[in-house]
């Protein structure tokens, strides 16, 4: 039988729990690493979803009315029975634990070689990476920083450019061979390879001048990681897109195909909720702006910009 739809949401209970143990909002918020509204926002979540009252709210804090006090028994009963026969992986937390959103090629193929380097100087800090494609809520995740691909900064976040892709053709070296060099139609005598967005494709070959769209000979992988693996195997041609395809390059997994460049339509930025990031996560948006090679000025304005855009 499924008891989910008799459960709250297990989200609102780990907030209720911490303000009712810290007494107040505020001291939950930083036991768990979020915001002072997102605890908020949960507890009144919990509140609707029961129909009552667990908190009485007061000018220092916060008090638990009777129902709250059974609920805070049950749950705490819970949580320390999960805790007992469970050897799941416990999140880091703590100020200088910082979290970032990236999807899966930018976190595996720009951050991980940079995660040492990233996560040294003063103050130390240490990076959780959380792994997705999907646009990522700051406030009611609690994640401090995002990196995505995109076209333009997003209307809901402060957003830096970290940096654009001049794209050009790659394939394993023995396909490179077979290929040689001459004209950009020959490439389309093989299969293209690309991720979700051929828009990189469209561009090179706008470049010189033709029109290209997909065809079902092409190959279509979710994630750029993959796309490098498949031009290494010998599937087909990819475009490297520098400097995610750095260390592939320079490996030799995968060579050059053809010298002619061109933008892809698609820039690496930076994002952060508004407001005032916390010291840690400040530091570490500072030293991700300066391995993307970004000048002083442009990182300054970009944390010291607090207010929503008008």
């Amino acid at each position: 039988m499924d008891h989910s739809s008799n459960l709250p949401p297990l989200d609102t209970l780990r907030a209720f729990e911490a303000a009712a143990r810290t007494g107040s909002f505020s001291s939950a918020a930083e036991a768990l690493n979020l915001t002072h509204g997102a605890v908020s926002r949960q507890v009144a979540k919990l509140e609707n979803w029961l129909g009552l009252r667990v908190f009485l709210r007061q000018a220092r804090g916060v008090s638990l009315t009777p129902e709250g006090q059974r609920l805070l028994l049950r749950t705490q009963e819970a949580f320390a029975l999960i805790a007992d026969n469970s050897e799941r992986w416990r999140e880091a937390r703590g100020a200088s634990v910082v979290r970032v959103s990236a999807p899966p090629s930018v976190c595996a193929l720009w951050l991980m070689p940079r995660l040492a380097v990233l996560e040294a100087g003063t103050p130390a800090l240490r990076i959780v990476l959380q792994v997705e494609h999907r646009k990522v809520d700051f406030e009611e995740e609690g994640v401090d920083l995002g990196i995505r691909c995109g076209r333009g900064a997003a209307p809901d976040r402060l957003s830096l450019k970290l940096f654009e892709e001049w794209c050009f053709p790659v394939a394993s070296p023995q396909l490179a061979a077979a290929i040689g060099e001459g004209a950009p139609e020959r490439l389309l005598a093989q299969s293209l390879i690309h991720d979700s967005d051929a828009a990189g494709w469209k561009a090179w070959f706008a470049a010189q001048g033709l029109d290209y769209r997909p065809r079902p000979q092409d190959r279509r992988f979710e994630d750029y990681n993959l796309v490098l693996d498949a031009a290494a195997h010998g599937l087909g041609i990819a475009l490297a897109r520098p400097p995610l395809a750095r260390e592939q390059l320079a490996a030799r997994r995968i060579v050059r195909v053809d010298e002619r460049e061109a933008l892809n339509p698609v820039s690496y930025w930076l994002d952060r909720p508004f407001g005032a990031l916390r010291p840690s996560a400040a530091a570490l948006a500072e030293r991700i702006a300066r391995e993307a090679g970004l000048a002083r000025a442009e990182v300054e304005a970009f944390l010291n910009r607090e207010a929503r855009a008008a």
